[in-house]
């Protein structure tokens, strides 16, 4: 008696399931924000009826992560229950099943990680003549081999204003984000010495420093309106015939208000490092049982010099790298520590002009 009251429900509740195709979008966005993965919100009216709805979704040769598709009721969110999700086999697909309790049309969003679909940010850098100011543009290329058409699609980043942009497949699409005119700029030479040859004597023409502009993202600097997401960008020069020259091009990390970005333009041999170690002693040694030396402090000394050939000032950026626990006992010159174990001195050097760094340091408790 049991089984037969069960299944006699169970062939009623069956009779009350009505069957819904899924339609057309009516509106799109697709987010940028996660540069790992691209999310696609869809939405659509659904015309239920009083009871159970089965809604299928499908997506044939568009590659959509199905663990991520999630459907949200927005007009009547506390009347409209999502019941369970099946998956037929063999197929890209799945069937919502929907309750609702009265017969109307819902808005519906749906939303998944959709991929082969992505947004690349790329710059252009048009520097003046004298170096010291940059003409800045951001541009998103967009790029859509999903297998998806999109006639209309509202675009959001992770900064600046979202837009509408038609995308179909196969497409790639390239928009204006911003421009920043006279952004101010300083011109740097870097020698690191974990990278730079110490004594570039023996390379000759070889010996370049690397050649950094390097700016700031701040209102002042008529940028600072939001952080400056990471990509390419491309650096040109105004020549004195009216024209632009191509520099280089460089890979920037994102850059956040306030903080500042260098620009790598290439090497340069106006600007010459020598560095020497002048000094390394083992000091307050400590040895085993056995008079073996497990620990040590060192007594070191470093010594560079720095020297402009260029017939205008110029800025070198000069990094030094202590390993270990560490104190300096003198240095001639005033430096900033970018971690617990590099250093940054900033060198202003006047056309011609000869410079030297006299580091004394010890290394403590060294293995």
């Amino acid at each position: 008696m049991i089984l037969a009251i069960w299944v006699l429900s169970s062939v009623c509740a069956h009779a009350h399931i009505k069957l819904v195709s899924l339609p057309e979008r009516e509106a799109v966005i697709i987010r940028l924000e996660n540069r790992s993965a691209t999310l696609v919100e869809e939405e659509r009216v659904l015309t239920l009826q009083k009871g159970i709805n089965r809604v299928n979704f499908s997506w044939k040769n568009v590659d959509i992560d199905p663990d991520s598709v999630r459907l949200t009721m927005l007009t009547h969110p506390d009347q409209v229950t999502l019941l369970n999700v099946s998956y037929p086999p063999s197929e890209s697909s799945m069937v919502w099943e929907i309750a609702s309790e009265e017969a109307w049309e819902e808005r519906v969003r749906v939303s998944y990680l959709l991929k082969n679909i992505d947004g690349l940010i790329a710059y252009k850098a048009l520097a003046d003549k004298a170096e010291k100011k940059v003409d800045l543009r951001g541009h998103l290329i967009l790029r859509n081999f999903s297998g998806e058409d999109f006639e209309k699609a509202r675009i959001y980043m992770d900064f600046g204003e979202s837009f509408e942009q038609k995308i179909v497949h196969g497409e790639t699409r390239q928009n204006l984000l911003f421009t920043a005119g006279k952004v101010p700029m300083e011109k740097v030479w870097i020698f690191n010495a974990r990278i730079q040859p110490w004594d570039p004597a023996p390379l000759g023409m070889n010996a370049g420093i690397p050649v950094r502009y390097r700016i700031k993202n701040t209102e002042k600097n008529n940028l600072g309106q939001f952080g400056l997401p990471g990509g390419k960008i491309r650096v040109f020069q105004e020549d004195n015939h009216g024209s632009t020259i191509f520099l280089g091009e460089d890979k920037i990390d994102y850059i956040p208000t306030g903080e500042k970005a260098e620009i790598n333009i290439g090497d340069s041999r106006d600007i010459l490092v020598t560095q020497q170690r002048m000094q390394y002693k083992k000091i307050n040694i400590r040895r085993n049982e056995d008079n073996r030396i497990v620990l040590y402090d060192t007594d070191e000394k470093i010594y560079a010099k720095m020297e402009n050939f260029k017939d205008q000032p110029a800025v070198l950026a000069l990094i030094q790298h202590i390993e270990g626990h560490w104190d300096m006992a003198e240095c001639n010159m005033k430096y900033r520590l970018k971690d617990s174990n590099t250093l940054e001195f900033e060198v202003p050097l006047a056309p011609g002009e000869k410079k030297e760094l006299n580091m004394h340091y010890h290394r403590r408790n060294v293995r």
